[in-house]
């Protein structure tokens, strides 16, 4: 027989022996042994906030498609932040809290790199809103998204 006929054969072999003579670092993992999960940090910042709008008569053809892709909806509340935020944490789907605003914003928009500490909040195609809106400094809250590694419990897999 061929050397690599000889290889396959072994390998196959060590296959159906189920791996136990293979080194660890070569060993076979099952699919989802392992799962992510979130740890969250509070964040608190004073920023300045103003509105926008996207309405086709504003905008290109694409009025409603903000900059990582995401469809932006009159109906949710969306805010875009300046890219140093980005750094911070506020980065694509983070939910944030603005104070004296009720419910929770989600971050689905950049705004242009000449800003700073500023977040866009978006008010669908309702223009008089985001004027009357106009310019304010704002509270924000957040939680900073860490991901940690953990083993899936045994009793959950059976």
């Amino acid at each position: 027989m061929k050397l690599h006929t000889l290889i396959l054969y072994a390998l196959i072999l060590l296959l159906l022996l189920g791996c136990s003579i293979i080194p660890e670092q070569f060993t076979f993992h099952k699919p989802h042994q392992e799962e992510f999960t979130i740890e969250k940090e509070k964040y608190v910042m004073e920023v300045t906030a103003t509105a926008y709008t996207s309405c086709r008569r504003e905008t290109d053809r694409t009025p409603y498609l903000a900059a990582w892709n995401n469809r932006l909806k009159p109906s949710v509340k969306s805010i875009a932040v300046s890219r140093d935020l980005l750094k911070m944490g506020l980065t694509n789907k983070t939910r944030v809290t603005i104070d004296g605003l009720p419910g929770t914003y989600e971050v689905l928009d950049k705004m242009n790199k000449r800003w700073k500490k500023k977040i866009d909040i978006y008010m669908g195609c309702n223009l008089k809103k985001a004027r009357r809106w106009g310019k304010r400094k704002v509270t924000i809250r957040w939680k900073k998204k860490t991901i940690e590694l953990k083993q899936k419990d045994s009793k959950k897999e059976s």
